[in-house]
């Protein structure tokens, strides 16, 4: 056999074989490539939004938590301003009462002092009368008199 017809037969069908492989093998194989990069790079651009989107969630979380912080802090300071000014009003509260009291138990004492002075009165009142009376009735004698004296000093004890 010639070399030339072989090698023009080793063309022929190198090329059959490529137009072949063009026709028929190479589309399917570049369609699955191209299939397979657009779901590398969907994959990659899925990836950079999640990232992003997990730092925009960590910004609104730590916004919110400093939110919340500032809330709480509100909060406490108006629970201590309160809890103050209901001490404060139990203090004046706490001390009219009191007021009130001590002025009825003075008003009580008071009363008590007057009706013990009068009752006093009244008892030294029967007593002088009680005394003179005796007096009156024995004979104005010095050693009765003093007698009489030391008895009624006696009932004034």
């Amino acid at each position: 056999m010639d070399i030339n017809f072989t090698l023009i037969s080793q063309a022929i069908a190198f090329s059959t074989f490529i137009w072949f492989t063009v026709k028929f093998v190479w589309p399917p194989l570049l369609r699955a490539i191209e299939e397979r990069q657009k779901t590398i790079a969907d994959g990659l651009a899925a990836g950079e939004r999640g990232k992003h989107e997990l730092e925009l969630a960590s910004q609104r979380s730590s916004e919110i938590l400093k939110e919340a912080k500032q809330q709480a802090s509100d909060i406490i300071h108006q629970a201590e301003k309160r809890a103050a000014e209901m001490v404060e009003e139990a203090k004046h509260t706490a001390k009219a009462e009191g007021e009130r009291i001590i002025t009825g138990a003075k008003a009580e004492i008071e009363h008590e002092v007057f009706s013990a002075k009068e009752m006093l009165r009244q008892h030294t009142a029967e007593l002088a009368v009680a005394g003179a009376s005796k007096i009156l009735r024995k004979e104005v004698d010095a050693k009765a008199h003093a007698e009489l004296l030391a008895s009624i000093e006696d009932d004034l004890k």
